[in-house]
C-alpha cells in the first residue's frame, strides 16, 4: 500500500475484547494490507495476527506512556505515504484507550482517519443488560481517589439515564463497598469477563453484588458496571419533556384536542395523563 506520491491513511481498527472470533472481515483485510501497526502491547497483537495467519509486519508500541512521542513519529510515516492501523489491546481504540493524540494530529495534517468498527465492551454490555438504552452516559474508568469517586457516584445516582463505567479488578471490592454505603438500594449491573469463557452478568444492589462476588471468589477479571437510571429523575425528565412538547404544539396554533393527540404519539403516554397535564399547564396562562 506504500507510495511516495501519496499520503497514507490512518485506520482505527477495533479488535476482539475477549473472543478472538469477534473481529470483522474488513478489520482483517486492513491488518493484512497496512504497512505498519501501532499497538498497545505487541504480544497481544502478535497473538491476534498469528490466530488469523496474518504475517507479522512492523509493529510499533503505542501506549499511554509513549503516546505523545510516538504520535509525531507515526505522523511522519503517514505523510511519507505509509498506511497505519491503530489497535488497542482489546476493543475500539480511543475509547478509554490510547489514540486520541495521533487521531487529533492526523486531522490537523489533513490525513484521512478511517474507523473500522467492531467490538466495544461498553456497547456489548449495554445491549445485553436489559437496562434502558434510549440514552446512556459512558464515564470510562471510575476515579481512583476516594474523594473523586464519591463525587462521581453522587452525580451518577441522580441521572435519569443508564450510566456505564469500567472498573479494574483490584479496585472493584472497594468501589462496591462505597456504593453500598452511599446508594445501598441502587440497581446495578456488573458484566464480568464479557465475551470470554467465564462471561457472566450480575444484577442487584451494591451489597448483594459484593456478597456474591466475594463468596464466589469472582473479584477478578474485566468488569463493566451499569447504573440503572434514577426513577425520580427519570420521571422529572419525562414530565419536563411532556411540558415542552405541549407548549410547542400550542404555540404552533394547534387545538387542545390536536395537541393532546400529537403529544400522546410523541411520548407514548396515556391520553388521560397527557390531557390532565395539558389542562394544568394551559390554565396558568
Amino acid at each position: 500500500m506504500y507510495s511516495s506520491e501519496r499520503i497514507g491513511k490512518l485506520y482505527i481498527v477495533a479488535t476482539p475484547i475477549g473472543n478472538l472470533e469477534d473481529i470483522t472481515f474488513r478489520a482483517l483485510k486492513v491488518l493484512k494490507e497496512v504497512d505498519l501497526i501501532a499497538c498497545e502491547d505487541t504480544r497481544r497483537t502478535i497473538k491476534l495476527l498469528n490466530y488469523y495467519k496474518i504475517p507479522v509486519k512492523k509493529l510499533v508500541p503505542y501506549h499511554e506512556h509513549n503516546e505523545r512521542k510516538v504520535s509525531k513519529k507515526l505522523i511522519k510515516e503517514l505523510l511519507s505515504g505509509k498506511d497505519i492501523a491503530l489497535v488497542s489491546d482489546a476493543g475500539t481504540p480511543c475509547i478509554s484507550d490510547p489514540g486520541y493524540r495521533i487521531v487529533s494530529l492526523a486531522r490537523e495534517k489533513k490525513i484521512d482517519v478511517i474507523p473500522i468498527p467492531g467490538a466495544s465492551a461498553v456497547i456489548a454490555a449495554l445491549s445485553a443488560s436489559g437496562f434502558p438504552t434510549d440514552r446512556f452516559l459512558f464515564v470510562g474508568f471510575l476515579p481512583k481517589k476516594e474523594l473523586q469517586l464519591k463525587e462521581t457516584i453522587k452525580e451518577i445516582s441522580k441521572l435519569p439515564y443508564t450510566v456505564v463505567a469500567y472498573e479494574s479488578p483490584h479496585r472493584l471490592e472497594k468501589t462496591l463497598k462505597i456504593l453500598k454505603e452511599m446508594i445501598p438500594e441502587k440497581k446495578i449491573g456488573i458484566y464480568r469477563e464479557i465475551t470470554k469463557l467465564n462471561e457472566e452478568f450480575l444484577e442487584g444492589n451494591p451489597g448483594e453484588l459484593l456478597n456474591k462476588l466475594t463468596l464466589e471468589n469472582k473479584l477478578k477479571g474485566e468488569f463493566v458496571l451499569l447504573f440503572y437510571p434514577s426513577k425520580e429523575e427519570k420521571e422529572n425528565e419525562n414530565e419536563k419533556s411532556l411540558d415542552e412538547i405541549l407548549l410547542q404544539l400550542k404555540e404552533e396554533g394547534n387545538s387542545l384536542k390536536t395537541t393532546v393527540k400529537e403529544a400522546c404519539q410523541r411520548t407514548g403516554l396515556p391520553k388521560n395523563e397527557v390531557y390532565k397535564r395539558a389542562l394544568e399547564l394551559f390554565s396558568r396562562d
